[in-house]
């Protein structure tokens, strides 16, 4: 599974399976994979093509299995760049919104293709005219409508949790030292150089604190380069993929989770880390102040200001009482999301989206 909107989708369908529902996936394919299978969760999948170009595959293999199979509803699964379903069947619609790239693509590749994705965003309210949209934020709704949407035709629905994948019964010690964790996709425009000059930062107080960086990407080399130009090559540890079970080991052990990133559509990593005991310390941006409850679970710096983050980030670390106060809020809060719930609200929108 891909980053935190595959993730969400996953969880979702998978239940709707359970519930009784045919679920088909569309999607690119990778190395290995069967061109079409069932899955042991009960989705049928089919693929065609790389990645790179989804947008001019999978409309071609939807309309090739809509011709074969009858649906009552397509979810169109909008990350980052719309596929416009509307254009290509009659069926109802249910527009699935993780959040939108907006100006923040320039951020991460070329302007030419930059261009291409921003632009591709720019019809949604009027394509989408007639659907249904499914946000998973505040600040994704909120995006929407100042993009053109009617507000009427949004609903926010929450991502859940897997609890019993966080819940150790015997969970690592915290040692003393400050141990930061970032977890997530290592691409440009999420902006973790920010995290390690914070750590540069952090390291003139706390000489022995150290980075876990979890996740891979594009970026990665450029980011172990920059690790050496601050000193940090002892300090800051780039573990790459890693199973699930030592990301959750790592949260344990972790006393601060920082995200930098400038837009998220809702920023599950924020909730794992959470349910894990970790205060966060995260940018001031759409989806971010959704997930990160400031003063309670949390602190919210401003974006890319690498000595904000410090700041933030000690004032927690010199101050035990408030860091414990803020663990416990964050396990309470995270244990307050359910993927059941958000399986049994997509459930509803696409009984209504058929109708």
């Amino acid at each position: 599974m891909g980053g935190g909107a595959e993730v969400h989708l996953h969880e979702i369908l998978r239940r709707l399976v359970d519930r009784g529902h045919e679920v088909t996936w569309l999607a690119c394919t990778y190395p290995g994979a069967a061109d079409e299978e069932i899955g042991e969760d009960g989705i049928r999948y089919r693929r065609r093509g790389h990645w790179a170009f989804s947008n001019f595959n999978v409309i071609p293999l939807m309309r090739d299995e809509l011709s074969k199979r009858s649906y009552d509803v397509v979810l169109e699964d909008i990350n980052k760049v719309p596929f416009y379903a509307p254009l290509f069947t009659r069926l109802p619609v249910l527009a699935v919104i993780p959040h939108l790239f907006g100006r923040t693509v320039f951020r991460e590749t070329n302007a030419a293709f930059a261009t291409y994705v921003w632009l591709s965003e720019v019809p949604l309210s009027s394509v989408y005219r007639r659907s249904m949209f499914m946000a998973i934020s505040d600040s994704t709704r909120d995006d929407l409508v100042r993009r053109g949407v009617k507000r009427d035709k949004i609903e926010v629905v929450h991502c859940g949790m897997d609890h019993e994948r966080y819940q150790l019964d015997d969970p690592p010690t915290r040692g003393t030292a400050p141990r930061i964790v970032h977890l997530g996709r290592l691409r440009r425009y999420k902006s973790v150089d920010v995290v390690l000059r914070a750590l540069a930062r952090i390291r003139e107080v706390f000489p022995d604190a150290e980075l876990d960086v979890i996740g891979d990407g594009p970026d990665r080399l450029r980011l172990i380069e920059l690790a050496k130009e601050l000193g940090l090559e002892s300090a800051a540890h780039f573990h790459g993929h890693v199973p699930r079970q030592e990301i959750v080991e790592t949260l344990y052990r972790s006393h601060l989770f920082l995200n930098p990133s400038p837009k998220e559509g809702w920023g599950l990593t924020v909730i794992e880390a959470n349910e894990c005991g970790v205060p966060v310390v995260a940018s001031r941006r759409p989806g971010l102040v959704d997930s990160v409850r400031e003063g309670e679970t949390g602190l919210l710096a401003d974006y890319g200001d690498d000595a904000d983050f410090a700041a933030k980030a000690l004032q927690l670390l010199t101050d035990p009482p408030q860091w414990r106060a803020m663990s416990e809020n964050a396990i309470r809060w995270a244990r307050s999301f359910s993927w059941d719930d958000a399986a049994l609200a997509t459930e509803d929108m696409l009984e209504r989206a058929r109708r």
